[in-house]
């Protein structure tokens, strides 16, 4: 039914496994199209009551977006794909009725950590690493990235983090506050599952109440309106073409001359 996710129910949990292991698991259209298809169907499955998500290997949990996809895209269409990913999965992701866990086995990089940070709880193995590398390729983080990492982990981290592009450890995510836990990858699963049971021992209508009323406190619709329009405005920019011609090509890129 999907080329380019896994889902399995394995008792009241709903496993979903994003599987591009040649493209460590890079969001395209396809994929958030895909995870928008499951995510719904999943909501609406009285026997689920918990969503585990996950990237297939053990390299990455997803390395952050396809960029040979969008590399040319004008203004307008840098806009489009933002407005769409974030209203089709990103924000339909932190919105749904059921808890969700993001269980990052790997890189979790821009639209990955994105990702993993709409989710309601993160956890993640001692390999992971972390980060928002987008002004490397001269633009920002476009889903969601600018709004959720300053609520986890406050605002002069977050500058941090989105102004240097660099990866931390799963260590260090934990310290700052970005996921719940860090185990070993051959534990992780185990890990999400025990506490997916745990979740799984309570009500699910309090549990779903309790989803909005938590989102009610962190509205950030304006700020993700916002990041659309400078998303967008970046792939009208020399830094864009030069960041992304410089990555497909597997050099480094030189913004200052």
């Amino acid at each position: 039914m999907y080329e380019n996710i896994l889902f399995e129910k394995v008792g009241k949990i709903g496993w979903i496994t994003i599987n591009r292991p040649a493209f460590l698991n890079a969001l395209n259209k396809q994929t958030i199209s895909e995870l928008n298809h499951v995510l719904g169907a999943i909501s609406l499955d009285g026997e689920i009551g918990v969503v585990c998500i996950t990237g297939s290997g053990d390299k990455a949990f997803v390395a952050g977006a396809d960029i040979k996809e969008f590399a040319s895209y004008t203004v307008a269409q840098g806009g489009e794909l933002a407005a769409t990913g974030q209203e089709v999965l990103f924000n339909a992701l932190e919105q749904m009725n059921k808890p969700t866990i993001a269980v990052i086995n790997g890189f979790a990089l821009g639209g990955g950590l994105e990702l993993a940070m709409a989710c309601h709880i993160r956890i993640a193995s001692s390999n992971a690493r972390m980060g928002l590398p987008e002004v490397s390729l001269g633009v920002i983080p476009g889903y969601g990235g600018t709004q959720r990492l300053p609520l986890l982990i406050g605002r002069g981290r977050a500058n941090q983090l989105i102004f240097t592009g660099e990866m931390i450890s799963a260590d260090q995510a934990s310290q700052w506050g970005l996921i719940n836990n860090v185990v070993e990858q051959a534990v992780l699963k185990d890990e999400a599952s025990a506490l997916a049971h745990k979740i799984l021992k309570n009500s699910p209508n309090a549990i779903a109440t309790a989803i909005n009323a938590v989102n009610a406190g962190f509205q950030t619709q304006h700020g993700l309106n916002t990041e659309i329009e400078l998303f967008a405005s970046c792939f009208g920019t020399k830094d864009f073409q030069i960041g992304t011609d410089a990555f497909l090509t597997k050099q480094k890129a030189n913004f200052r001359d």
